[in-house]
């Protein structure tokens, strides 16, 4: 199922990370009704990702988010294109 991604490129591509980042941070604050403000100390992040292992819509949601990230839209199924599956390192647009 999700061999037919194109990880190498996906890894080497810093959108990627923020997206992964986003889609796990965000249910979690979300549903803790947290605030990127009350994330001041290590203990207190450490916290509510201890708190939002624990509570089964904000994992669901998580997931959700994750997969949404993993997944391209413009392909059937969950696979990546065969093109994008030839690259070795993230498309760059050229330049008009």
């Amino acid at each position: 199922m999700l061999k037919n991604i194109n990880w190498k490129v996906r890894i080497k591509n810093p959108t990627f990370w923020a997206q992964i980042v986003v889609a796990i941070i965000s249910p979690i604050l979300v549903g803790l009704g947290a605030q990127w403000q009350d994330m001041t100390t290590w203990a207190a992040l450490w916290d509510a990702l201890r708190n939002a292992v624990g509570n089964p819509v904000i994992v669901v949601s998580v997931i959700g988010s994750v997969w949404a990230c993993i997944t391209d839209p413009t392909t059937r199924g969950t696979m990546d294109s065969k093109l994008a599956m030839s690259y070795d390192a993230p498309k760059a647009d050229k330049a008009k």
